[in-house]
């Protein structure tokens, strides 16, 4: 009997070895590619709540810690590496970021003036003789000069340059940190005109010192660089360049980093560069009043009042000199202060804060006079100093 063959029976095929590595293999390729999504996605939602956070304009700040003053008297406080400089006419005292006292050094300082970068700071007695050096261990050296202080100016190796009051002769001298005179130098008041500021580089090798000079009526101001190494030691006087500048007065001077410097006038500044021989690169007019002046080792920043309408500008300049920054600011602040990319005004209880892009991140009243306010690690976190209590917050609201 013959038999029929069923249209519906398929013979089973040999299994495949290979289907199941296929597949494996296609897993693979699937998991990292949802991996990378999910890292992206993530990424972008991080990203959109620090913009968030960063670039919103706040009103009102929260406080997460306080730490009570131990003094009411008139001291004054500066940020310096980790920890907070206070001092006044009994002395120096340095304190932790939570306001516990690391060490004390006393004094008695009749006018004291601070100068602070980045390894060391120094208080001097305007108008006095005493000079105290620090590092944040404590006391580095401490001298008293023979005539009084005028200006003083200090590198990271906590050599001094002071301008010393002598009648109409004033003097220039340079000092170790321990008060060993290094360099001395009469002022020729009548061909250079009276010292009105100076700057020592961060290596302590180069001097910049102001002259403002006044004959016949006419307005002149000189910028003159001394080098006390190889360059200036065939020099009159170590002094290896000058600049002249027409109607001008040029209160301030300042480096930016071993290179750059910066000479400020009453509407202008002018930058500098070299580390040995300092020349002038970059001259820029502002056209506006100088109200006050900020820098970093990243930025030169100005207030400039405002006259053609209320009020003042905020500018800020790269250290090439181009303007990366303009933002009109309402409200009139004597203390303004840069450190990163925010920019922090105050004045009494009142606070503005701006990015170095003019973006505004706070402006409200603190509810008590500010006497420092710096940022700190995290977001939107700053430190306060108030008149009665060191204050941790944070803006909200």
């Amino acid at each position: 009997m013959t038999q029929k063959k069923n249209p519906n029976l398929k013979l089973m095929e040999p299994p495949d070895p290979e289907k199941p590595k296929k597949k494996k293999r296609r897993r693979r390729r699937i998991r990292p590619g949802k991996l990378l999504t999910n890292i992206f996605l993530a990424v972008m939602v991080l990203l959109g709540t620090y913009l968030l956070l960063t670039n919103h304009l706040y009103h009102k700040v929260s406080q997460t810690a306080s730490y009570k003053r131990e003094t009411s008297d008139s001291n004054r406080y500066a940020s310096f590496r980790n920890g907070i400089i206070r001092y006044g006419r009994n002395g120096v005292t340095f304190l932790s970021r939570q306001n516990e006292v690391l060490w004390i050094q006393p004094g008695q300082f009749q006018n004291p003036a601070l100068e602070v970068n980045d390894q060391t700071f120094a208080v001097a007695d305007t108008g006095g003789n005493s000079i105290q050096i620090f590092t944040d261990k404590g006391l580095k050296g401490e001298f008293e000069t023979n005539l009084p202080i005028e200006k003083f100016s200090l590198s990271n190796q906590g050599i001094v340059s002071a301008i010393l009051k002598n009648e109409n002769s004033p003097m220039i001298v340079t000092y170790d940190s321990t008060g060993n005179i290094l360099v001395e130098n009469q002022v020729v008041t009548g061909s250079m005109g009276y010292p009105v500021a100076l700057e020592m580089s961060p290596d302590g090798k180069v001097l910049l010192v102001s002259y403002l000079d006044m004959k016949n009526s006419t307005l002149k101001s000189r910028v003159a660089g001394y080098n006390f190494v190889e360059e200036g030691t065939d020099r009159e006087n170590h002094q290896v360049s000058m600049e002249e500048y027409e109607d001008s007065v040029i209160p301030e001077i300042f480096f930016m980093d071993a290179v750059t410097s910066v000479a400020v006038g009453d509407h202008s500044f002018s930058i500098s560069k070299g580390s040995r021989i300092p020349e002038k690169t970059t001259e820029v007019e502002l056209f506006r009043e100088i109200r006050s002046t900020f820098h970093t080792s990243r930025y030169i920043g100005f207030v400039l009042l405002n006259e053609e309408k209320s009020g003042y500008e905020l500018r800020l300049y790269s250290k090439s000199g181009k303007q990366i920054m303009n933002r009109a600011i309402s409200g009139e602040f004597s203390n303004v202060y840069m450190e990163g990319n925010e920019i922090i005004l105050y004045e009494g209880s009142r606070c503005s804060i701006y990015t170095s892009m003019g973006m505004p991140r706070f402006d409200g009243d603190l509810k008590d006079d500010i006497l420092m306010m710096i940022p700190m690690e995290g977001i939107n976190r700053y430190m306060m100093m108030s008149t009665d209590e060191l204050r941790v917050i944070y803006l909200a609201g």
